[in-house]
């Protein structure tokens, strides 16, 4: 099974430090400060894929893997 590493995300720095973060061509969030330092200093140098895997973390967006398992839990105990 391959996954694919391109999420749809881009980010882009302004003058004023602020990083935009866009997926789809849609601006998600706008870090600021002590956030948008941070993040770029894990995207700088980092691959493309952990770029994206960074950026939907910070967006929210970003299933954890156990989705399907904590469905299967509840389904199994009624809920």
């Amino acid at each position: 099974m391959t996954e694919s590493t391109d999420l749809g995300f881009t980010f882009r720095s302004t003058a004023k430090g602020d990083v935009h973060i866009a997926r789809a061509g849609r601006e998600v969030v706008i870090l600021r400060a002590k956030a948008a330092s941070q993040f770029l200093a894990k995207a700088e140098g980092a691959p493309a894929a952990a770029v994206q895997q960074l950026c939907a973390r910070v967006t929210g967006n970003y299933k954890r893997g156990n989705e399907s398992v904590a469905h299967a839990v509840r389904k199994a105990k009624g809920r």
